[in-house]
């Protein structure tokens, strides 16, 4: 029997979850791929999977041995990939996944800059405002801002982002600046998202304060939200980030500082594996040295 060919017939067949498309994956016929499960069952002395006509699912002890087999398996190809590839060069496919706009205006960046130091790789960037399940989705690495949620991820903090309140200088100039947060209960405020929670969180002192402002005008993004800010049309609350530019022109102000919410760390993040390709490992180092210390 060859183990090595069994496990990735075992490993594509619990991918797969068929013997046929295991087999069309494969490039082989399906008695083949039933002599190599069955050779491999044999070796083992263990059922890997219940089989019956209409489905086919892992045993408790095939649960148990495919993490091992997929780790034996990515080794194997990484130590492929270290023969073929030149000590100093990466290759191979990355892709990776952002928030739309500091996806933009930082990460593609820093990604553009990492593709022109290794030229044997490509990559593929996806950005979303949305949580992306990497593992369901085939993403390598991802970028996220906020705590990490899904265990089977390993998060390595990037930097901070805070979460502010703007308006434009002549709305404030009309209407007033707040000196607390209880100032904005009620008052007009523009969102970017329709599904925000309508309260607004604001900490000091170990206390923390919820106001409800008036929702006036909603959008289902983010940049027509900031313009109409910007226009004079209330109050809003954005990373950071997403509205810095538009401080520095002196086009919107910054308000409550003081009861700014503890910032929200940004992750880079990915599988947790024991064995990585390295191009995913130099390009995770990369994003860490790109990001040291961001606080924005």
């Amino acid at each position: 029997m060859d183990r090595f060919k069994a496990m990735q017939t075992f490993v594509q067949i619990a991918e797969q979850g068929s013997l046929t498309r295991a087999a069309e994956v494969l490039g082989t016929s399906l008695p083949a791929v039933v002599r190599s499960l069955a050779a491999l069952e044999a070796h083992l002395g263990v059922r890997l999977f219940h089989r019956t006509t209409r489905r086919l699912s892992l045993t408790e002890e095939g649960r148990h041995y495919l993490p091992s087999a997929r780790d034996v398996l990515l080794a194997a190809d990484t130590a492929d990939l270290a023969l073929k590839t030149e000590a100093h060069e990466l290759a191979g496919q990355l892709t990776i996944t952002a928030p739309v706009l500091f996806g933009h205006m930082y990460v593609a960046p820093a990604i553009t800059r990492f593709m022109q130091r290794h030229e044997k790789v490509r990559c593929s960037v996806r950005l979303y405002d949305r949580t992306v399940n990497l593992l369901e989705e085939g993403i390598d690495v991802g970028i996220r801002i906020g705590a990490l949620e899904d265990s089977s991820l390993v998060a390595q903090t990037l930097g901070t982002i805070r979460r502010v309140v703007v308006a434009s200088p002549a709305y404030l100039a009309q209407r007033g600046t707040p000196q607390h947060p209880s100032d904005l209960a009620g008052a007009p405020c523009v969102r970017g998202r329709i599904d925000a929670p309508p309260q607004w969180t604001f900490h000091q002192g170990g206390k923390t304060f919820r106001v409800t402002p008036s929702s006036r005008l909603e959008f289902n993004h983010l940049a027509p939200a900031i313009e109409a800010c910007a226009a004079g049309m209330g109050f809003g609350t954005f990373f950071s980030y997403q509205v810095l530019q538009m401080v520095a022109q002196g086009r919107l102000k910054l308000v409550l500082e003081d009861y700014e919410p503890p910032p929200k760390p940004v992750n880079v993040i990915y599988p947790n594996a024991r064995l990585l390709p390295a191009r995913t490992r130099a390009f995770i180092d990369w994003m860490k040295a790109e990001f040291c210390g961001l606080r924005l």
